[in-house]
């Protein structure tokens, strides 16, 4: 086999997003998001795709690039993904290693990523050195199946679809970088521009902006479901959040039924999610719903400064 690490190019979307697919099957990834995010990401990120080659097939892709709205400067992520069927061949070592090279040499000192609790990706995250952080819990929900609360706003709640917002976003902006602020995580959130969230969240080809639900409270958009659709079968929550002096009173139960039962209705089949483990009050949200634990992961970090050095005579992924 002739193994080849190279620059993510166009023709290489569809591919990608199979890769994604396959290696993590929760994941919503079409070869029309693979694109837009290449192209889009905000310059600051410096974020590459990286592509592994063998005999002309794609085998695995990376995603890498600077977490760019982080409190502290130089940390960066390496997301490898290699087909089932081609692990242990080296794609997933040689793109790891080509990840942190471009990391290295744009000032990364920490590099982090998620790894499946599968009984491998740990193992070859520790040989190559990172050291395992936080947990982190991805759930399923049959939407065929399962029954869905009808739940009715009070008085003085408007429930408003994302595409009514459509000449002027900025509200949900504001909601979400709030909502955001107060997630844990281990990279601190330093806020996010205006234009960085309108290319990250608000155009990107994967938000249903007719699922996506605003709870509106006197003229004031309180809390948000974020939905995204592989405009098939699968539905993800990219974001249920509440602004801080609007919490406890149910809102955010309230907007993600909305977007549920407009899933459902729209013909979804399965809805995914994935909460941090200490994020108590989305994990006791989406419990309630009837999600059901489908995979866990665990964040890791490898420190790119400093003495520690990975055992390069592992065996390669």
């Amino acid at each position: 086999m002739t193994l080849t690490v190279r620059e993510f190019a166009p023709s290489d979307a569809e591919a990608a997003a199979a890769v994604r697919r396959a290696a993590v099957p929760f994941l919503l990834s079409t070869a029309e998001s693979i694109a837009w995010e290449a192209a889009h990401s905000p310059a600051e990120q410096r974020f590459r795709i990286l592509v592994a080659e063998a005999d002309g097939r794609v085998i695995g892709v990376a995603r890498a690039g600077l977490y760019h709205d982080s409190a502290v400067p130089g940390r960066a992520f390496a997301q490898p993904y290699v087909l089932p069927e081609e692990r242990g061949r080296g794609a997933g070592l040689a793109l790891v290693r080509a990840a942190e090279e471009y990391l290295r040499g744009i000032g990364a000192r920490a590099v982090y990523a998620w790894v499946l609790d599968d009984g491998h990706a740990p193992g070859f995250a520790e040989r190559r050195g990172y050291q395992r952080r936080r947990p982190s819990r991805l759930q399923r929900l049959d939407l065929v199946r399962t029954p869905l609360p009808d739940l009715a706003p009070d008085a003085g709640v408007e429930l408003r679809a994302f595409a009514d917002f459509a000449d002027d976003p900025r509200p949900l902006y504001e909601t979400d970088v709030e909502a955001i602020a107060d997630e844990p995580g281990d990279v601190a959130f330093s806020g996010i521009t205006y234009e960085n969230w309108l290319e990250e969240t608000w155009r990107v080809p994967l938000l249903d902006r007719d699922l996506s639900t605003a709870a509106v409270v006197d003229g004031t958009v309180a809390s948000i479901a974020i939905a995204h659709s592989d405009g098939r079968t699968r539905y993800l929550s990219a974001g249920t959040g509440t602004r801080r002096a609007y919490r406890g009173r149910g809102l955010a139960k309230l907007v993600k039924a909305r977007s549920l039962r407009l899933a459902r209705a729209a013909g979804r089949t399965e809805a995914f999610t994935g909460n941090d483990d200490e994020n108590a009050p989305m994990l006791a949200v989406n419990k309630w719903f009837g999600y059901e634990p489908t995979a866990a992961e665990w964040r890791y970090v490898r420190e790119l400064s400093g003495s520690a050095t990975a055992r390069e005579g592992a065996p390669e992924a």
